[in-house]
């Protein structure tokens, strides 16, 4: 049976790749992720470059592909289980029908995990949110002002996060470590 490999390849950088992201991609037939995802491996055969514009249909098309008999490799930054690919794979697989066996979900280093790390941020002392996909970020008010470190996953840009804290009464030493942060460590360059 072919396998569709759902991959955390960290921050996006070769650094933080792990031993077995790196001979999944070796080893399949086809290799679907952000153009900055595929080009931080090497032994790349066939690639399908994934945007957000297209995701829904490039995700079907990976289900597809390897329903037909193809191990694929969909790279996630990140971790795929937290506001990534996996559930929305896992919806197309099932609403396709298809056995969930073949599906094969390998964690990498999580953008929570290093920004924790740089932080110096115990995650079992910590407000975890996720806002991705979500236009309504109000609930990080609810837990804000706990006396926990925050660290959060933007939906938008960091700036409109800091932005709708300030508006909302948050004090402004009130420190809240953004999962964007990670990029800026691992692509210093980008805006």
């Amino acid at each position: 049976m072919a396998k569709l490999f759902i991959m955390g390849i960290g921050p996006g950088s070769k650094e933080y790749l792990t031993q077995i992201a790196i001979k999944a991609v070796k080893d399949d037939d086809i290799t679907i992720g952000s153009l900055k995802a595929i080009e931080i491996f090497d032994d790349v055969k066939k690639t399908i470059v994934l945007n957000i514009k297209d995701l829904q249909e490039k995700l079907e098309l990976v289900v597809d592909l390897n329903i037909e008999g193809n191990n694929v490799s969909v790279l996630s930054t990140g971790d795929p289980g937290f506001s990534g690919v996996l559930k929305t794979i896992m919806k197309i697989n099932k609403n396709k029908n298809f056995d969930e066996n073949n599906i094969e979900v390998m964690p990498g280093i999580s953008s929570l995990q290093l920004a924790a790390a740089k932080n110096r941020i115990s995650w079992d002392e910590a407000n975890i949110m996720t806002f991705h996909g979500r236009e309504n970020i109000s609930d990080i008010l609810k837990v804000i002002n706990n006396g926990l470190p925050t660290i959060a996953l933007p939906s938008k840009s960091v700036k409109d996060m800091v932005e709708f804290l300030l508006n909302n009464g948050v004090n402004e030493k009130r420190k809240v470590t953004i999962c964007y942060m990670c990029f800026m460590i691992i692509y210093p360059d980008d805006e």
